[in-house]
């Protein structure tokens, strides 16, 4: 299980621009959904914005802190 706010920090710190949101779908913090807005994916395909999100949650995702992980990406408008 990993809190909401961890999540959205090591985000921030592997993209410092970002402007993240973290939800937890099913109350138990190992299911999230995050979305993620950073100037860092312009240009990027699609594939490698997920990869700098998963990235950034390396470790949380190989303990299973993270079970599950629904990401959104986007530049900023």
């Amino acid at each position: 299980m990993v809190h909401p706010e961890q999540v959205r920090e090591a985000i921030c710190r592997a993209l410092p621009d970002a402007a993240v949101e973290v939800e937890d779908l099913t109350g138990g913090g190992d299911h999230l959904q995050v979305k993620v807005v950073s100037t860092a994916f312009a240009g990027l395909p699609r594939v490698r914005q997920h990869q700098l999100v998963y990235g950034a949650l390396r470790s949380e995702l190989a303990s299973e802190a993270i079970h599950a992980l629904a990401v959104q990406t986007s530049i900023p408008s």
